[in-house]
């Protein structure tokens, strides 16, 4: 099925030649797809009349592998379609479902490709791009090459260098990405992370920067987290580009990676001809933060929660710290669990996760058998041995941590996607 999606998708990008905005990096990959997408399809709507329609598809969840990207560009599904073929379907189940899915696949684009008009498919795909290992970018290259390439972050220890020799090598397999591009293409790079700075020398496409630093062509500044009355807000910040700045304001969601990602539509947006003023009226307009990526949630008990528990990484494990850190609260509990798929590197990592984390908060949860480290870490960091526990599973911590909360605490979850604390948010928040 790989080998025929991968025909297939291949066959659809040459029948309507849309232009692949792609996205990679350790961190912010989907926040990014999703401001882009914010940002794009508002192209041709009130709030930019007189602009060229645009249809834009943006991959869906997770679709960022081998069978993903495939089956974004041949299709647009529902969520219970691709529910079929996620994690959240495990492999034996449902088989007569899945077996019909991908025969509607097949036939759904033979028939796009063979009869559908150019004018009723996309324009714009934007696709996230994963390297979980050595040569997987190569084979997505070889399905739909980018004329936007997007590098999001490179961290020290990226999330997927378990199957790397290093990080070095992660860095290197992203930046074949940047390296694919047209020469009337765009590198989107990430100012701030030297990395991925060093990939300008190695593509031929025009580069455009965005990043905190001066330099940056798109420029954040005056980055706040905001509470009012010890309650979460959200966040601000300026977007400056060619001696102008727009100032924007985000509620319900945290954290540097959101200004990152606001920045890289900014790139994009200009790309497509679009004004600073624009971008961000359309971002304001169209984009909220995605489930579990460090959004606001009322919890149990008049408490507040930073969910974040879709994925994570040694970095967006110190960005989401750092966040919680800023904000107001009476108590401050951390809710983490193991970061995944960091081979040799991930008792280094979970251990610097709790030096991190032991001056911050005031209760640290622990789960699964990685995230110990981070719980012997904080507790030789000075975070009192009463004030940790550590749990295996998300499905055991759930009641632990409601019978902890107490009104006014501000509570972080983290963990990556398979430990599945998306459970302990489930019996935190407020129904």
């Amino acid at each position: 099925m790989k080998y025929i999606l991968k025909q297939l998708a291949k066959l659809t990008i040459w029948r309507f030649q849309p232009q692949v905005i792609a996205i990679t990096g350790s961190a912010g990959k989907t926040s990014a797809k999703e401001t882009i997408f914010a940002v794009l399809s508002a192209l041709g709507g009130s709030a930019l009349a007189g602009k060229n329609h645009r249809r834009v598809r943006k991959s869906g969840g997770n679709l960022n592998n081998e069978l993903g990207i495939p089956l974004t560009i041949i299709g647009d599904w529902s969520e219970e379609e691709l529910k079929l073929v996620s994690r959240d379907t495990p492999a034996g189940e449902k088989k007569i479902k899945k077996l019909l899915f991908w025969f509607k696949c097949i036939i759904s684009a033979l028939f796009r490709v063979l009869f559908q008009r150019r004018s009723a498919y996309p324009e714009v795909l934007i696709l996230e791009y994963a390297a979980d290992r050595p040569g997987d970018i190569e084979y997505l290259l070889e399905i739909a090459r980018p004329y936007v390439g997007i590098i999001t972050t490179i961290g020290e220890i990226p999330v997927h260098v378990e199957f790397f020799s290093g990080p070095e090598a992660v860095g290197q397999e992203k930046s074949k990405l940047t390296e694919a591009l047209p020469a009337n293409g765009f590198a989107v790079l990430n100012f701030d992370n030297e990395t991925v700075m060093r990939m300008k020398e190695q593509t031929r496409a025009r580069v455009i920067t965005f990043g905190f630093n001066e330099g940056a062509d798109v420029k954040i500044s005056n980055f706040e987290n905001h509470s009012e009355d010890e309650k979460p807000f959200g966040i601000s910040f300026k977007l400056e580009y060619g001696g102008s700045f727009v100032p924007v304001i985000l509620k319900n969601a945290f954290g540097k990676a959101q200004a990152y990602a606001a920045a890289i539509s900014a790139c994009v947006g200009l790309i497509y001809d679009l004004n600073l003023v624009e971008i961000v009226e359309a971002i304001l307009k169209n984009y909220s933060p995605a489930k579990g990526r460090m959004n606001l949630l009322r919890g149990i008990k008049n408490t507040h929660i930073i969910d974040d528990s879709y994925n994570a990484s040694p970095l967006s494990m110190q960005e989401a710290l750092e966040t919680i850190c800023e904000l107001p609260s009476k108590r401050k509990i951390a809710v983490l669990g193991d970061m995944l798929e960091l081979g040799k590197y991930s008792i280094e990592a979970h251990e610097a996760v709790g030096r991190l984390v032991a001056p911050i908060v005031d209760i640290l949860v622990t789960i699964g058998p990685r995230a110990k480290f981070i719980a012997e870490s904080a507790k030789n960091s000075g975070l009192a041995e009463n004030k940790i526990l550590t749990f295996d599973t998300a499905a055991e911590a759930g009641i632990a941590v409601q019978n902890l909360m107490k009104t006014g605490d501000l509570i972080l979850i983290k963990a990556s996607r398979a430990v599945g604390l998306e459970k302990v948010v489930e019996e935190i928040r407020e129904q």
